[in-house]
């Protein structure tokens, strides 16, 4: 495995390989001090995964990840000095997976990589294993979707919440289910964002997003996936 660290903090860097290194003995560290080095990286490394400061000399975090995820859906966990729910929409709203507080301790930073990786590397779904709706095809060995035989690039999170939804098709799924499934227990309350997800996977799959056949709105509850007619 493969970690790429965009942090100007040698002293961070430097705990994070640690925790790394003690969990996974053949992990490499890569990091960079600036943020365009850092997108530059993610192209050149080709990470597993990527941990982004908040605070970079050369370029807003929000902005990187957002640049970062116009080539790339690699998981990645956003490091942040501060903690409002604010704060923490906007980061993953830009397109990060798992957002950690700094400063974290190695316990929950390998429990967060933990669980980020689970979720975007194994979903329990047999090796192999394809599902067609419609013109809508899933991977879930490879975690790749295809409409009309060609593959739409998805995000982590954007192809975790179409797998749920897909898994239990014709079913309401809550706002709070899918936030406890896709990002996890503790974010289950911060449902705001969701909606965001929901329009870029509707601007992805739907001929019209405005008029969505398969990803369907249960107001005020959630939402469901049918096989479009």
């Amino acid at each position: 495995m493969k970690v790429l660290v965009v942090e100007d903090d040698r002293k961070v860097i430097g705990d994070i390989s640690l925790c790394l290194k003690v969990r996974y003995s053949e992990v490499t560290i890569v990091s960079a001090a600036e943020g365009l080095k850092g997108i530059e990286m993610v192209e050149t490394e080709s990470p597993d995964l990527v941990m982004v400061d908040s605070s970079l000399p050369d370029i807003d975090a929000l902005d990187l990840i957002e640049r970062i995820r116009e080539f790339s859906d690699v998981p990645l966990i956003m490091l942040c000095e501060v903690d409002t729910d604010m704060d923490r929409a906007k980061g993953l709203e830009a397109g990060a997976d798992e957002y950690i507080i700094k400063p974290f301790g190695p316990i929950e930073l390998l429990a967060h990589i933990r669980a980020l990786l689970r979720r975007t590397q194994g979903l329990g779904f047999k090796p192999g294993r394809l599902v067609s709706i419609g013109e809508l095809t899933i991977n879930f060995a490879t975690h790749e979707a295809f409409l009309s035989g060609r593959r739409v690039k998805l995000t982590p999170v954007e192809y975790n919440l179409l797998s749920e939804l897909v898994r239990n098709e014709g079913r309401v799924l809550t706002h709070r289910v899918l936030m406890e499934k896709v990002w996890g227990s503790e974010y289950a309350d911060e449902c705001s964002f969701i909606k965001k997800y929901i329009y870029r996977l509707r601007s992805k799959l739907e001929s019209d997003a405005s008029k969505p056949q398969m990803i369907l709105t249960e107001r005020g509850i959630g939402y469901r996936f049918i096989k479009p007619t």
